[in-house]
């Protein structure tokens, strides 16, 4: 970055910190990104090179603080100036009218406009803003006395730093909820298990426990969101608001996100006729919630009925069916994933819970078995959001029974007999007979068919569950002994798109090595492992033959890889079916181990753009990649040589501005013949 003068550097400073702040705002609040991605990264890495290089620079409303800051000791007590009340609920029709009507006697009133909105099942939070700018924030504690979470909150990207629009107040208090979405939260736990570590029970104690991390840079790599439902004390804002809504609407103008489903309904009946509708809307809204909330829309209404102990007599809650309930375990079995994965299930006792009657819900691995500690026997909490799959959540210990024996994870598949396997670094325990095993035949042969492995076109994942489902085909092998007959009969299968299909996968019978390694689906080796397998081994049976130790003179292998191919390659099932591929007349061509990669290329990483005069992106990649090159699919200062054809776009652009050294298809031909 050229080097300003600090008068220019707190102008662009300033300029930067107001356009990344309105980015964030457009993807994390309005949900419509205005730029790519690259564009926001290139803005903010200006802005911490700035701010570097002058630290008096840097505000309390800097976006760059949202990547956290050093480490707490421990978080101070915050006492919040009013207090963050409870809310009385209602967990039936009869309980809501009552609310209304106790309202309307309050207020002397025939009719009462009420603000509805979903409860978000999150944690409740306050921000406080001064002159506009967000200085202190904390959580609800015991609605009197909270902790001060401020460094954290500072890393959630839909919390305005800095407020924006018209009548900012001197100084504004707002009450919401930070939560999880729950495709964030999938993706989290995604993470959670390619890392082997432990996965989170609920997008809620995900959210809660995110947020009281000691190191804020934790909270900052979790996908945290707000939403404000009010303000501490509306009285401060000028001009001043009459409507709980109107305040709403003043919220999000400021720039703070609010829930969508917000409405204004007239009476019991437009209380319960919200509580319906987001009742069926629920299972399609982006977060969790576990009821409405129904506040009495009139401020001036809100002050007049006021306080009852520690709630208010404005505004309940109306709570949606239990969602948890009591019941007992009768066995603990396993179930065998798409992908081999071993998970525990519990059989339950029938409970009706969620609006549904329970009998069986998962215990995720044998680690989450042991942690919780669930025997057979047992009286546990089981608990069902929505659509997810019911999960015990703990045991009531002391209604155990005497003797109640642990849980072992078996040895076997039981719908194979294949060995079940761990290794040390995960938490999953997965099946080891891929190829054979029935419950993994439907991800084995969508994988075996894509198109970086035996590239059979047309072979879709609905004639794959009908080829399966009617038991046509039961290995990947099988598909080489179809008929025009059989696919003809099948649903939407006529007999044109019977024939192409037979014919892409006649074409597939011959391939290549490590096409055919990849099409194995072998945990762990992915398409770049196969290529270097084949590479290194030059044939399938040396490689069959190769042990852990030998498997770990190839590149990029190490143990964990290493232990997964002997692990497959050791399973008898799995030889059998590469047997009946070749037996099929499925092959490749086989030579002698590639040498060892030459000076010239070995460490080297290539970016392809553009279209190249008579090379395909892979053949370009295969002929780097078997001279010890690697292929990397986006530009950085590692970047060795970036090859360019024609349309090529950005990267070269960025390869042009990082000063890597560019190729056209002639020179990249000369540089391979050289290595």
């Amino acid at each position: 970055m050229p080097d300003h003068p600090a008068g220019d550097s707190a102008s662009r400073a300033a300029h930067l910190r107001a356009e990344i702040e309105r980015h964030n705002h457009a993807y994390y609040v309005l949900d419509a990104p205005t730029i790519p991605d690259a564009e926001y990264d290139r803005l903010f890495r200006e802005l911490l090179d700035i701010e570097a290089a002058h630290p008096e620079l840097r505000t309390p409303d800097s976006p760059t603080l949202r990547v956290g800051g050093a480490p707490l000791p421990e978080f101070r007590q915050v006492t919040h100036a009013v207090p963050m009340l409870s809310l009385n609920n209602a967990f039936s029709a009869e309980e809501a009218e009552a609310f209304d009507r106790r309202c309307r006697e309050g207020l002397g009133k025939e009719h009462i406009d009420y603000a509805c909105e979903p409860k978000y099942d999150g944690l409740a939070i306050t921000l406080r803003y001064e002159r506009g700018v967000f200085v202190q924030g904390a959580t609800r504690g015991d609605g009197f006395t909270g902790e001060d979470v401020t460094q954290n909150l500072r890393t959630v990207r839909n919390i305005p730093l800095r407020l924006g629009g018209k009548d900012v107040p001197t100084l504004l208090e707002v009450r919401g909820e930070v939560l999880i979405l729950r495709r964030d939260f999938e993706r989290l736990n995604e993470r959670q298990r390619e890392r082997g570590e432990k996965e989170f029970a609920n997008p809620r104690n995900a959210a809660a426990g995110s947020l009281r991390q000691l190191d804020p840079k934790v909270t900052a790599r979790r996908p945290l969101r707000f939403f404000a439902y009010g303000v501490a004390d509306p009285g401060a804002v000028l001009p001043a608001p009459t409507l709980h809504s109107g305040m709403m609407e003043r919220l999000a103008g400021w720039g703070f996100p609010v829930a969508r489903e917000r409405e204004v309904v007239l009476g019991a009946k437009g209380l319960l006729d919200y509580y319906e509708r987001i009742g069926a809307a629920r299972r399609a809204l982006p977060y969790d919630i576990d009821g409405v909330v129904y506040k009495v829309d009139r401020l001036a209404d809100q002050d007049t009925l006021g306080h009852v102990s520690r709630a208010p007599r404005f505004a309940i809650a109306h709570k949606f069916p239990a969602e948890e309930a009591l019941t007992t375990v009768e066995a603990i079995d396993v179930q065998v994933g798409r992908t081999g994965a071993i998970t525990p299930v519990a059989r339950l006792a029938p409970v009706f819970v969620g609006g549904v009657t329970v009998t069986n819900a998962t215990l995720h691995n044998e680690d989450e078995v042991r942690r919780k500690d669930v025997r057979v026997g047992d009286t546990v909490i089981v608990r069902r959001a929505g659509d997810v799959i019911p999960e015990v959540v703990a045991v009531v210990p002391e209604k155990r029974p005497i003797l109640a024996p642990e849980f072992v994870m078996p040895k076997a598949c039981p719908v194979c007999g294949s060995a079940i396997e761990r290794p040390e670094d995960e938490a999953i325990a997965r099946c080891s007979g891929g190829l054979f095993c029935p419950a993994q035949r439907k991800q084995a042969l969508l994988h075996f068919a894509s198109r970086r492995a035996m590239d059979i076109e047309g072979l879709g994942e609905k004639l794959v569950d009908q080829l399966i489902d009617n038991a046509i085909v039961k290995t990947p092998a099988d598909l080489y002994k179809l008929g025009i007959l059989a696919l003809a009969n099948l649903e939407r299968m006529a007999e044109k798109s019977a024939s192409n299909l037979l014919a892409a996968i006649e074409k597939s019978r011959q391939t290549t090595l490590a096409r055919f390694i990849y099409a194995l689906g072998i945990r762990n080796v992915g398409e770049a492992t196969a290529k270097d397998l084949a590479r290194h081994f030059g044939a399938l049976d040396a490689l069959m033959a190769a042990g852990p130790d030998s498997l770990q003179q190839v590149p990029e292998v190490g143990p964990v890889v290493a232990a997964s191919i002997a692990r497959f390659f050791s399973e008898r099932h799995n030889v059998e079916v590469i047997e009946q591929l070749r037996a099929a007349g499925v092959h490749w061509p086989e030579g002698e181990p590639a040498p060892r990669a030459t000076a010239a290329l070995a460490g080297k990483t290539f970016v392809l753009t553009g279209t190249l005069p008579t090379l395909t992106r892979d053949a370009a990649r295969e002929l780097i990649e078997a001279r010890g090159g690697k292929v990397a699919g986006s530009v950085s200062k590692k970047t060795d040589y970036v090859v360019a054809g024609t349309e090529a776009g950005s990267k070269l652009s960025k390869a042009q501005e990082l000063g890597v050294t560019i190729l056209d298809e002639a020179q990249l031909i000369d540089l391979l013949e050289q290595a």
